[in-house]
């Protein structure tokens, strides 16, 4: 790697406009320690809020994403016990949690690193989506990430005028991108993928008259039990959920490009009266099919 040799140590001034764009960077850089090192050689090179020791672990007020791209080593924290961390391992660490990690003193370690905070990165960690239960995330050798790090290293450096507001864009991507991984390397096995995309076949060419769960697990020669958990581990939503996005992108679909009545919609989805059909359609879109279909039908400006 170019970077293998250069060592880079930024630590970010943040401003109150930096603070309100939702996402801010307040470290990154890249560090490459030599297999048989007995201490990390650029504990200087971090500030003192930074720095800590392997015998009693840190505790940082922020968010940071570490990529080892070459070496293995040690991580453990408050909600994880002692693991090993092997080449193209990313680690999160949350703020407040205390942590603790280190490089194998056989192999040493390369490592990339971010850190951040901001309103939209604490709310994308309510949500659920990322867990201080499961911080380590095995990516192997990946040239995209490798990439993201290396322009955040460079914006920072430059220390452009707005270049708070470029770097939190590349860490937000660097967030969605880890996530869509994380998620499809959740369930690895080729016959549970197959099936779950059988099931989602199933579903499309079943939109007017769905199929329930349980039918389509039979089919599939699975128990339904085992299929909702394998179909949410993998999609993020129950087959029931999926179904039922499935029927509004339908409906939504009717509404805007056919002439048929939303009394016949309803009909055409299997729901029982119209009424149902508006109750179900309003409480996903906050409109009633009506309004829907007039504000989908006005033409905008010229």
């Amino acid at each position: 790697m170019a970077l293998s040799e250069d060592n880079h140590f930024n630590y970010l001034t943040v401003n109150e406009t930096d603070q309100k764009w939702g996402l801010y960077v307040t470290t990154c850089g890249f560090q490459s320690i030599k297999p048989h090192s007995s201490i990390n050689p650029y504990l200087n090179k971090h500030l003192s809020s930074y720095a800590f020791n392997t015998k009693q672990g840190r505790v940082l007020d922020e968010f940071q994403l570490l990529f080892v791209v070459k070496g293995s080593g040690f991580f453990q924290s408050a909600s994880v016990p002692k693991t090993n961390i092997e080449t193209g391992s990313m680690i999160m660490l949350f703020p407040q949690e205390w942590h603790n990690y280190s490089f194998s003193k056989e192999t040493g370690w390369d490592e990339f690193w971010v850190g951040f905070s901001g309103e939209h990165a604490r709310s994308i960690v309510h949500q659920g989506f990322f867990r201080k239960e499961e911080p380590i995330f095995k990516l192997g050798i990946n040239d995209e990430f490798v990439s993201l790090y290396r322009q955040l290293i460079s914006y920072a450096e430059q220390e452009n005028q707005a270049y708070q507001q470029i770097i939190s864009g590349i860490v937000r991507h660097m967030l969605g991108l880890l996530y869509y991984k994380s998620r499809n390397v959740v369930v690895s096995n080729k016959s549970v993928v197959d099936k779950i995309n059988r099931a989602r076949i199933m579903m499309r060419e079943n939109v007017s008259s769905p199929q329930a769960p349980e039918e389509i697990a039979s089919q599939l020669g699975v128990s339904y039990s085992w299929f909702r958990k394998a179909f949410k581990k993998y999609t993020g939503i129950s087959p029931a959920q999926f179904q039922m996005n499935l029927r509004l992108q339908h409906a939504k679909d009717l509404l805007m490009n056919s002439d048929k009545s939303i009394t016949e919609i309803a009909y055409e989805l299997n729901f029982e009266s119209t009424g149902q059909f508006s109750t179900f359609f309003k409480h996903k879109t906050g409109t009633t099919p009506r309004e829907f279909r007039s504000v989908a039908s006005t033409p905008g400006p010229y």
